[in-house]
């Protein structure tokens, strides 16, 4: 179903259980809705006082609460909604035709909050001139859905369509997507379906939008399969395309999936990803849905007519776990079935190391091989740092804190020159000192305390002192996390920005090690193999990943060494000038990275 527009009444509320709804504008007569005798469970009005900037209350059975659809919540979650009209909205990208994942893709995750000093859309329209000149395509925002407090990561959004007002408010949202547009950058809004925050939450209030059916981390689950589902989809996917029509956005990642419970034959992620390309046909420009998700399974990215779910792409954690280890060694939880360079090379060469095979952190095997002659590499999101990766460690440490910065240099080698779709973390590039830590600003103190406490419980369980679990709730956690800006263009901070920087030129240009589709009798993807040697107790020396033309070698070890390769011709990339050609290989010191050209094939 679809969500009803009656002619002239620009209020639609779905209160299916209310007996009556009334709209209470702040500079009007409180007024009694009127139910839509053809879609039962509606209720439409606003046509004597609707307009751009006038605020309101919505009353169900004599309850006042935000409309929990509303595009803007000025006064907070808990305050009443403004009236937004998008026809209003002011854009010069009328010549923008979109940027397909497909062509060359490189993502950017970026939290609005700790990106700038400031924290805001306007203030990170700044810095989008330095992410087209790095090579970045695609932004990635993390969620903007507005919560409750002034800052946090996002993921207890309660206002499926509202930008959340301390980043700027919709009107900034314009203004982001717009400059970026004219920069050639596309922009992602990540958006969170598998539930919603704990305050300002007045779902329950107008209908069963959450069902008891099922649970979820987070408690009952958002109501897919029960009764009144179909209205509950219908609410969702509107959302999806009111981001992506009205706010100009080139696509949505759709936070972990794997959470959603549904079980009806034609799943949600069907239904949505089938509404957003009838969308991306109407606006004759592509639209990416991209799905987080842990379940190993490429039916995901598969067309739905041949039995998939749809989505453009998916995320990959598998590579970020197999990295991970190569360059730290960290065996704790999952990072323990990636101990070992056989381990790597398989979910570098395959996608996942789980793909049907034995899971230990979870008790059984796990997830789905990948058929690398009907699936495009290009399709897996793969990833150093991520939000969750940097900031559900206890002190939010960085890849950089952990291994150095020449381990750091040659996991951006790898990553740049696998044949999927790398993202980036914000500050990733230049090895940023600042941790990403887990924050939040609940106001209400019963659920801050619970925040707090909770964070420092979860943590001890692994051994950590609960004394030296930063704070969530201390403004000083969210300070500690803003990005110093400044540290780019200071000393070893600035030689790995232009490290990669080089990479990213090199895999965007004509034939350079980029992103791959599907081929007929492909094993691996891209045709990528890897070699390496360990020592006895199996700690990588080097390193290789193989793509036909070209090697990517890194040393891992303190001293000199010849990583084999046959058939290198020039060295196209070398970290501190690392590396040299040999006719057996490349030569790199100790901590060196390379990325070479190569005339012989991979075997």
């Amino acid at each position: 179903m679809t969500i009803p527009h009656p002619a002239g009444e620009p209020l639609v509320v779905w209160a299916p259980h209310a007996g009556a709804v009334r709209a209470l504008p702040a500079d009007g007569e409180p007024e009694t809705l009127r139910r839509l005798g053809d879609a039962p469970g509606w209720f439409c009005g606003g046509r004597t006082w609707w307009r751009a900037g006038a605020d309101y209350l919505l009353e169900v059975d004599g309850v006042a609460v935000p409309d929990p659809r509303a595009t803007y919540l000025p006064h907070g979650v808990h305050g009443p909604a403004r009236v937004v009209e998008p026809a209003a909205f002011t854009w010069t990208d009328d010549a923008w035709a979109g940027r397909d994942l497909a062509d060359g893709a490189v993502v950017y995750e970026m939290h609005v909050g700790t990106v700038t000093a400031e924290g805001t859309l306007d203030s990170a329209i700044g810095i989008l001139d330095e992410l087209a000149a790095l090579g970045v395509t695609h932004v990635e925002l993390l969620p903007l859905a507005a919560f409750d407090g002034p800052v946090g990561w996002g993921y207890d959004g309660v206002a499926l369509n509202a930008v959340h007002a301390p980043y700027g408010g919709p009107e900034a949202l314009v203004r982001f997507v717009d400059a970026a547009h004219g920069l050639g950058l596309a922009v992602l809004l990540d958006v969170v379906h598998n539930h919603l925050g704990p305050s300002g939450n007045y779902w329950a209030t107008f209908g069963p939008f959450f069902t008891d059916a099922h649970s979820t981390p987070w408690g009952p689950a958002v109501n897919l399969d029960d009764r009144g589902s179909d209205e509950v989809r219908a609410i969702l996917v509107d959302s999806a395309l009111r981001w992506l029509r009205d706010f100009h956005l080139d696509g949505l990642r759709l936070d972990a999936v794997h959470e959603l419970r549904d079980g009806r034959a034609r799943t949600f992620l069907e239904e949505l990803g089938l509404a957003v390309a009838d969308l991306a046909a109407t606006l004759g420009r592509p639209l990416a849905v991209i799905a987080e998700t842990d379940r190993n399974d490429p039916r995901t990215i598969a067309p739905v007519e041949a039995g998939g779910l749809g989505m453009t792409a998916q995320w990959d954690d598998d590579v970020h776990h197999a990295l991970h280890w190569l360059l730290t060694g960290e065996t704790s939880g999952y990072y323990g079935d990636f101990d070992s360079c056989d381990a790597v090379a398989r979910a570098l060469e395959r996608a996942f190391l789980h793909d049907g095979r034995w899971s230990s952190f979870r008790g059984r095997t796990h997830g789905r091989p990948v058929d690398w002659t009907r699936t495009d590499p290009w399709r897996l999101v793969v990833s150093l740092q991520t939000h969750d990766q940097v900031g559900n460690r206890a002190a939010g440490d960085r890849l950089v804190a952990l291994a150095g910065i020449d381990r750091a240099a040659a996991g951006a080698a790898l990553l740049l020159t696998l044949p999927y779709t790398p993202m980036l973390f914000m500050g990733e590039e230049w090895g940023a000192s600042t941790p990403w830590c887990f924050f939040s600003s609940f106001p209400d103190e019963g659920l801050s305390r619970a925040v707090t406490e909770g964070r420092r419980r979860e943590f001890a369980e692994f051994g950590w002192d609960p004394a030296g679990i930063p704070d969530p709730q201390d403004p000083a956690t969210h300070a500690l996390s803003v990005l110093r800006r400044e540290e780019q263009v200071v000393g070893d901070h600035a030689v790995l920005l232009q490290w990669y920087r080089d990479l990213l030129a090199l895999r965007g240009s004509g034939g350079g090690p980029g992103q791959a589709s599907a081929e007929p009798g492909a094993a691996t993807a891209g045709g990528l193999t890897c070699a390496w040697e360990a020592d006895e107790s199996g700690k990588p020396r080097w390193f290789a990943v193989h793509r036909p033309g070209w090697v990517t070698a890194v040393n891992l070890s303190e001293g000199e060494l010849l990583v084999p390769a046959e058939g290198v011709t020039s060295v196209a990339a070398s970290w501190r000038e690392a590396a040299t050609r040999r006719p057996e290989g490349v030569l790199l010191r100790g901590g060196g990275s390379a990325v070479a050209r190569c005339d012989r094939p991979v075997h």
